[in-house]
């Protein structure tokens, strides 16, 4: 009996592409993955809502008539858009910056000292998520008024 026909020889495993139906609802991405996803979502969503980020500064800056205005936003509203609309996408833009921030650094420091192992990428992106989430977090509750 030769090698290859041995019945103790172990199955090579079989790569496939991933069916998008069947496979990616079970199909668990590791967290370097996650920051990665959510270092373009959150660049997306800074891109997209960049208007309002430059009527926010417009806004604040212009006069304290103006300042008065861009504070009232935030607890009464404007317009047809409640107040709390209008802190629910500053807090998303406040995520946006944080977590982009953050995931760049990481990026720029892997980077920098070719920190590219598994361990590293995983800790690394861990960190980056909790790190991002308990800022945002922090914000969130000091934009709500809870201290």
């Amino acid at each position: 009996m030769t090698e290859l026909s041995s019945p103790t020889k172990a199955k090579r495993p079989e790569f496939r592409n991933i069916n998008a139906l069947s496979d990616l609802p079970t199909y668990r991405l590791p967290a370097a993955g996650w920051v990665s996803i959510l270092h373009r979502v959150s660049g997306a969503i800074m891109f997209i809502l960049l208007p309002f980020i430059v009527w926010m500064f417009d806004t604040s800056i212009s006069s304290e008539i103006s300042f008065a205005k861009f504070s009232a936003a935030f607890s009464v509203g404007l317009g047809f858009v409640p107040g709390w609309f209008i802190k629910l996408v500053a807090l998303a833009l406040i995520w946006a910056y944080l977590h982009h921030f953050i995931a760049g650094v990481r990026h720029l420091y892997m980077d920098a000292t070719h920190s590219v192992s598994k361990e590293f990428g995983k800790s690394s992106a861990v960190t980056t998520l909790v790190l991002g989430s308990v800022l945002t977090l922090a914000l969130a509750l000091k934009l709500f008024g809870a201290y």
